[in-house]
């Protein structure tokens, strides 16, 4: 089914499959394509954020199963407290995941890594469906699920246009300034392959 996601400055993608197949007013593409479902989100349309810190937050940090809160909290552990952790595969996968679902929260559509070099991390972010785009090296910054909290520029993929993989965010703001200043905890929807895999309730 073709689903249209429309914001709230007159911006809406048409999206088929996993490709969006025309970018354009909600108007005109509801009047190009009678019948398709409409999702109308509060905010902006954007193509995004790469996180640049993927190895940090997927192979070198543990993100705690909400029933280990009460003695490891919520947030990601690193250092001595992941060295302190006793991880098997399962749970390094099970991290991972975790991992990637709050990086989707954040409206992350891809992460730039350095190849993984832990096997239950490799296949559990590729079954997110999370993208992967290469790396030099560390890119300095502090590692952040929220990009703009990393102290680094951020990186943003190309504008979705007709074509284009169907791989977006939306952030509830008016504007890119906005964003910017409020980060980006205001995600929405993140879209990935034509999936909705975040909706904030």
């Amino acid at each position: 089914m073709l689903t249209i996601h429309a914001d709230s400055r007159g911006r809406a993608f048409a999206v088929k499959g996993e490709w969006i197949e025309a970018v354009g007013s909600p108007e005109r593409l509801a009047a190009a394509y009678p019948g398709a479902r409409v999702r109308e989100w509060p905010g902006i349309l954007t193509s995004g954020f790469v996180n640049l810190h993927g190895n940090e937050l997927l192979e070198e940090a543990y993100h705690p199963d909400p029933r280990e809160a009460d003695t490891l909290g919520t947030e990601p552990l690193t250092g001595d407290a992941l060295a302190a952790l006793t991880l098997d595969g399962a749970r390094w996968g099970a991290s991972a995941r975790r991992g990637v679902q709050r990086m989707l929260a954040h409206g992350t559509v891809a992460a730039a890594c350095e190849p993984l070099r832990n096997r239950a991390v490799q296949d559990a972010v590729r079954r997110t469906g999370l993208g992967i785009v290469g790396r030099p090296g560390r890119p300095g910054g502090v590692p952040s699920l929220d990009p703009c909290a990393s102290g680094l520029p951020l990186e943003l993929p190309p504008e979705r246009e007709a074509g284009s993989a169907a791989r977006f965010a939306v952030f509830d703001v008016r504007d890119e300034a906005e964003l910017t200043e409020r980060g980006s905890g205001t995600c929405v929807a993140t879209v990935v392959a034509g999936r909705l895999v975040f909706r904030r309730r």
